[in-house]
């Protein structure tokens, strides 16, 4: 018993003076790990647009550009989007505030864009011989 009174005591004391977390204040005011005022949106539904993603962004900051990546043959969205602000100030504002939070239905995740990372240029299909067959670059035994 006289354990438990003592923990209390002391549970006691330091809930009377302020605490040492409560006085600092928070760890993202002070580091930002943005660099560009642009924002990767992820985990959108297949039916929210730009007009959806604007509206839903639109009380951050001034909005450059909202944009759902669809896909080129069937026009649905792919499930992503990326949000651009004028200032890195306003996509931090948007990242805190928007982050696991619900868009039509669904828990949306946003982070940092990353720039677009440059692709190979497309290889050449082999031109065929003129016996019109193409030789095979099959490496081991093909049966």
């Amino acid at each position: 018993m006289a354990f438990f009174s003592s923990i209390r005591n002391a549970l006691a004391k330091s809930s009377m003076s302020p605490s040492v977390f409560q006085s600092q204040p928070s760890l993202s005011s002070f580091y930002s790990t943005l660099t560009a005022p642009k924002l990767f949106v992820s985990g959108l539904s297949r039916m929210t647009t730009d007009e959806k993603l604007q509206e839903a962004f639109a009380a951050f900051g001034n909005l450059v550009e909202a944009k759902v990546i669809t896909d080129r043959m069937s026009g649905r969205s792919k499930g992503f989007g990326f949000v651009t602000y004028e200032t890195i100030e306003e996509a931090e504002k948007a990242r805190e505030g928007m982050n696991a939070k619900f868009l039509d239905g669904w828990v949306i995740f946003v982070d940092p864009a990353k720039p677009r990372e440059l692709r190979p240029p497309p290889q050449q299909e082999p031109q065929p011989s003129e016996t019109g067959f193409r030789t095979n670059k099959t490496v081991g035994w093909c049966g």
